[in-house]
């Protein structure tokens, strides 16, 4: 072919694909250099284009005209590939082409297409060689934690539903008193009722108010309008009969099967004597009314007594469940949780000052661990401490013992309301986390000037602190002393950060995870060891290093990132990571609590469909890029 023939191919391909994101902006040089390695190719109508028995892939592709259809492994897809119909401009598949590995989905010509193929050799160096063309690469990977959190939200809201609506009553879903019509009533007078209401169907009852029919919307086109039927003609001509009716002390469990068995999408709960009391439609199954936050700080805030908390402590958790349902992100929801448990833990405190007597001393109660970083999952322990105030005039050995006595009462009214006693004793109950500030002061520096393994242990745990009640400016006082020792200190920083590569991502070489080989818990990865921790301890180094006063993961590595110097895109990818991985152990928390068991936080990752797996990878990836910049920055 003559160059001229060749470069009118090119901008002919050009200009068909600058219609296109993100060929649009893509630079000149770049898209000169893709359309002149693309080839076009045809697929007849049901052809495959990509399965996974392809093995890894040698080409990308762009539809060029047609429609592909992408569909998981198995029967089912692993998402709604209702949305996943590929027309002109898309491109696929990306996730497979830059981890160069065999695609997890199969994608087939719905019609006749035609292809844009791009050698993979071309690609990766399109990446290299375009921002925009990378930017778009990078950019699937967060459309596919999106695509992954839907469907964590699609399955919680689904439980959510069953466990507040499947068991409730109809008598408790019927809201307002239901409309009907005799049937000699003319579909004149019948439809003028429905648009005058806003409603969407009308019941036809007899003389005994016993349902003869049903007459909706979606009725007045297919049995009205289009047969030409007179609007003067009685309304029992055009109605469907028999309708399906259920007793009104029947769940809304049994409504759903009756309209996922007779196609039907109103069920009418009828009294003993078969009269009508109300309608159900499936709208109705999914606005009942739900736990309520103001609701159940009320009730937290006014409780008398610790035995209401416990209930109030139920109804945080299915409110949790409700927010993730509502598409809520496990770093909001993990903070959500906190905050919610926070007010539990104060009113506790309170309620136990009233029986203590601790007039004259300052004080302050701590949080520590997850609670201190505003990251409680739905399984968690206690993890506290008192600091408090003594005056060259006051006892020491008799303030700390009056502490001590209010702490043991406290802790144990936790461990009712929901939060189990630490089993390593991190309690305000311990004489060795209920101290003054110079104490905590000196605890902290003895840490930090001798950080052997005790030292750093200690620091990951205790460095998380929060004030949760009493004098804040205490806790204020000792971070400051905390971020000062530790800022430029090399060394214990240096310690630090060989700590936290001590755990490493459970990637493999061979398989997509390492997963634990021992007989109590085969083939499963613990989320908080060798997921969240690699991120936690990572952010807390970072803090440390950067004098970052926030305890919360998110936001350490948010706010360190700006003072390191790094780009808010890689920042943003390693958050993203972190909080996939705190959503998967939420999920599973919520599922084993369920079922009756201790909420923990293993997981087996061949329990994850692929868009899960491959995201978990990603996040993964994620942690080991935080590791290195520590090895790089601490030379470990």
């Amino acid at each position: 072919m003559s160059n001229s023939a060749t470069q009118m191919l090119v901008t002919a391909t050009s200009e068909f694909l600058r219609r296109f994101p993100p060929f649009d902006r893509m630079e000149a040089e770049a898209m000169q250099y893709l359309c002149e390695r693309l080839k076009l190719a045809y697929y007849a109508k049901d052809t495959p284009i990509v399965t996974p028995d392809m093995g890894v892939l040698q080409h990308f592709y762009i539809v060029q005209r047609g429609k592909v259809l992408a569909r998981g492994r198995g029967e089912v897809g692993v998402i709604d590939y209702s949305t996943m119909s590929l027309s002109p401009g898309e491109a696929f598949p990306i996730g497979s082409v830059t981890a160069q590995r065999p695609s997890t989905n199969t994608y087939t010509a719905v019609e006749d297409v035609f292809c844009y193929e791009l050698p993979v050799d071309d690609y990766f160096a399109l990446m290299r060689m375009s921002p925009t063309f990378n930017a778009f690469c990078t950019q699937y990977i967060a459309s596919l934690l999106g695509q992954s959190r839907q469907q964590l939200q699609a399955e919680f809201a689904q439980r959510a539903a069953e466990q507040q609506t499947m068991n409730s009553p109809l008598s408790s879903i019927i809201k307002k008193e239901p409309v009907f019509a005799r049937p000699e009533t003319s579909l004149r007078e019948v439809i003028g009722i429905m648009a005058a209401g806003h409603i969407g169907s009308i019941i036809i009852v007899d003389d005994e108010q016993r349902p003869t029919g049903i007459f909706t919307q979606s009725d007045v086109l297919k049995r009205v309008v289009l047969p030409g039927v007179a609007l003067e003609a009685p309304i029992a001509a055009v109605m469907s009969p028999d309708p399906h009716t259920l007793p009104v002390a029947s769940t809304a469990y049994d409504a759903v099967l009756a309209m996922a068995l007779y196609g039907i999408r109103h069920v009418l709960a009828v009294d003993e004597g078969g009269r009508l009391k109300g309608v159900v439609s499936e709208r109705d199954l999914f606005a009942l009314q739900r736990v309520g936050l103001r609701q159940i700080r009320q009730s937290i805030e006014t409780a008398p007594d610790i035995g209401l908390l416990c209930q109030a402590a139920k109804d945080v958790r299915q409110l949790a469940l409700n927010m993730l349902a509502q598409g809520v992100g496990a770093e909001q929801l993990t903070q959500f949780i906190s905050a919610l448990n926070d007010t539990l833990t104060r009113r506790v405190i309170q309620l136990n000052l009233d029986r203590h007597d601790l007039y004259g001393i300052d004080w302050a109660w701590l949080s520590f661990g997850s609670e201190g970083r505003d990251e409680q999952t739905f399984s968690t322990d206690q993890d506290n401490g008192l600091l408090f105030i003594c005056t060259d005039i006051m006892d020491r050995e008799q303030t700390q013992l009056r502490l001590l006595d209010f702490a043991r009462d406290v802790n144990a009214d936790l461990d009712r309301v929901g939060f189990p006693l630490c089993r390593g004793n991190i309690m305000a109950s311990n004489p060795e986390l209920c101290l003054t500030l110079e104490e905590w002061e000196e605890k902290f520096l003895g840490w930090i000037r001798t950080p052997d393994p005790k030292a750093l242990l200690n620091a990951s745990i205790f460095f998380d602190f929060r004030p949760l009640f009493g004098q804040f400016h205490l806790a204020h006082r000792l971070r400051l002393t905390l971020l000062k020792a530790t800022q430029d200190n090399r060394l214990f920083l240096r310690m630090m950060a060989q700590n936290a590569l001590s755990v490493l991502p459970p990637l493999g070489r061979i398989r997509d995870f390492v997963t634990d080989a021992d007989i109590e818990h085969p083939g499963t990865i613990d989320l908080k060891k060798f997921g969240a921790r690699l991120f936690v301890d990572a952010a807390r180094v970072f803090a440390l290093s950067s004098g970052v006063a926030a305890t919360n993961t998110a936001q350490r590595l948010r706010l360190s990132g700006a003072a390191l110097k790094v780009s808010s895109d890689e920042s943003a990818g390693v958050v993203e990571g972190f909080n996939f991985i705190q959503l998967l152990r939420l999920r599973h928390q919520n599922f084993e609590l369920e079922h009756g068991r201790a909420g923990d936080n293993r997981l087996d990752p061949d329990q994850l469909n692929e868009v899960e797996r491959r995201i978990l990878k990603e996040a993964f990836r994620q942690a080991r890029k935080l590791q290195q910049r520590l090895k790089l920055d601490y030379q470990t």
